[in-house]
């Protein structure tokens, strides 16, 4: 008996370290490597390996691979903590640790809920139920406690082969359906084949259908765009003495082509400084702009009364490509506030207990109000501009609810130097690269180190700069119309299916217990 117990033990520990390398493995799945396949075949063999778990069993199990994944997928949050955080390393690795656990547990009570409420019919339980867990707990992850919606599932199709479904159901949508694709070949593992039968020609012609229920076309006009990238070295950024030389550095770099550009994008906090300290410049730049029929959306800290916020505005020309010149004025309109602020590094929560602890919770600018959830179009030589600061981008919800049909680009602006050159900057991208797909709108992404990049509707890079050098990048952009079904409905259709499934299921779980 004994022997029993330390075989089944042993057992156990091998489970667990299968699960965490197939969970560290999905980091493949997404930028800078896009190899797809991966997350289908790691989650498949995940599934079929717990397959006959006891709930507790199968918690444990999923809560390993879940820290596989984000241990391995966001290694990278560490660096601003231990090179900008004042932290020593073991102290940021600790601390990332605890974020990858965290995250850990959303998996693993999705895994905790599949065994306890599986039906007998396999086919039910990973068609069905499994997709409908995976779905909700990563819809979870994105809200609670202000939300991480880093490494959805979806987002390791953003070069995938069903990526145009994203413009019908969203990225979380594209995770439904990698959650049941996992589940078939689970099942096939099992040799149930008809599994893949019925699911594959299902999947083949909805993402040959998808286009249809898009109305995107060409608008048989363009904008020309130059997106500047400072390359501020992040140590230097918010230095008193560093703020004339960056400004005039972004300037500089913008000046040659002047001429022949509609709207320049400087990326976040491009000038780091409140708008009162540097009105000066600021309406020199909007002379400038106005002179040449041109705009400069520029990323700058914005205030109101006491209140802080990190901002775009626009400076030159508004509402046409020609107007009068007009003065510069501070609060002006025609601007952004960022409403989806970074937990640490733009708000502390329990500030007065974390502030004192350690420099990483008193990071430069750290104490930013929010914007409002709906904020009016940025308005560019008679452009909208549909904008999002930093990590906002990785909301879809935030970034559609400020979409109209009157929006021709999306924009957003990022200052990854935080993470120098880990995979988080090139992860941070391929999520905006989704948003395009999604909403059906080309994206122009401005960084201070890279990646600066245009996106097309489709969701492909069609102009790039290197990352970690200073420089401008000009695209001319063409311009569409239309909407897409993600446009109109968003998330909801998703989230009602997957919630009205979970009800059936608990409906049917309590039913056999009262049974």
């Amino acid at each position: 008996m004994l022997n029993k117990l330390r075989a089944s033990a042993h057992h156990s520990k091998i489970r667990l370290v299968l699960a965490y390398f197939a969970g560290a493995s999905t980091a493949l799945a997404f930028a800078p490597y896009s190899i797809w396949p991966i997350y289908l075949v790691a989650m498949a063999f995940a599934l079929h390996l717990s397959r006959a778990l006891s709930p507790k069993q199968s918690f444990n199990f999923w809560l390993s691979f879940g820290f596989g994944c984000f241990s391995v997928g966001i290694s990278w949050v560490h660096v601003s903590m231990d090179k900008f955080g004042g932290l020593p390393l073991i102290a940021s690795i600790g601390l990332m640790a605890l974020l990858a656990l965290y995250l850990a547990l959303y998996p693993a009570l999705s895994g905790y809920l599949l065994q306890k409420l599986s039906p007998k019919n396999p086919l039910t339980r990973n068609l069905l139920l499994f997709p409908v867990l995976w779905t909700l707990t990563e819809w979870a992850r994105g809200w609670v406690l202000t939300g991480f919606p880093w490494l959805w599932a979806g987002y390791s199709q953003t070069e995938g082969p069903i990526k145009e479904l994203a413009s019908v159901i969203g990225v979380l949508g594209l995770s439904y359906l990698i959650a049941m694709l996992a589940g078939s070949l689970a099942l096939c593992l099992q040799k149930r084949w008809h599994s893949a039968a019925i699911i594959l020609p299902l999947l083949i012609t909805a993402t040959y259908l998808s286009p249809m229920l898009s109305s995107v076309e060409a608008k048989g006009e363009s904008v020309k765009v130059t997106l500047v990238q400072g390359n501020i070295a992040q140590s230097m950024k918010w230095e008193p003495e560093a703020l004339w030389p960056t400004m005039l550095k972004y300037m500089d770099l913008s000046r040659p082509e002047l001429a022949d550009t509609d709207i320049f994008i400087w990326p976040e906090a491009a000038i780091p400084a409140p708008e009162s300290m540097v009105a000066d410049f600021l309406d020199n730049a909007n002379k400038v702009a106005n002179l040449n029929n041109s705009a400069i959306i520029t990323g700058i800290i914005s205030q109101q009364q006491d209140n802080f916020y990190n901002s775009l505005i626009v400076l030159g020309n508004h509402d046409k490509p020609e107007q009068e010149q007009a003065d510069y004025t501070i609060g002006g309109g025609n601007e952004f506030k960022k409403h989806h602020l970074l937990p640490i590094g733009e708000f502390v929560p329990f500030e007065s207990l974390l502030r004192p602890i350690a420099p990483f919770f008193n990071l430069p600018m750290s104490s930013f109000a929010r914007g409002e959830y709906q904020q009016p179009n940025l308005e560019a030589v008679g452009h909208q501009i549909a904008p999002a600061i930093c990590y906002e981008i990785a909301f879809p919800e935030l970034l559609r609810a400020n979409v109209n049909e009157d929006t021709e680009l999306l924009l957003t602006v990022s200052n990854d130097a935080w993470f120098g050159s880990s995979n988080g900057p090139l992860q941070h991208m391929e999520i905006a690269q989704m948003r395009s797909i999604e909403l059906g709108r080309p994206l122009v992404r401005a960084t201070n180190t890279g990646v600066t990049a245009v996106v097309d509707e489709y969701g492909n890079i069609t102009h790039k700069l290197p990352q970690f050098e200073a420089g401008v990048l000009v695209a001319d952009i063409p311009l569409v119309k239309g909407s897409t079904a993600f446009s109109k409905w968003g998330e909801w259709p998703i989230l009602l299916w997957s919630s009205l499934l979970l009800v059936l299921f608990l409906f049917r779980f309590v039913k056999h217990r009262l049974d």
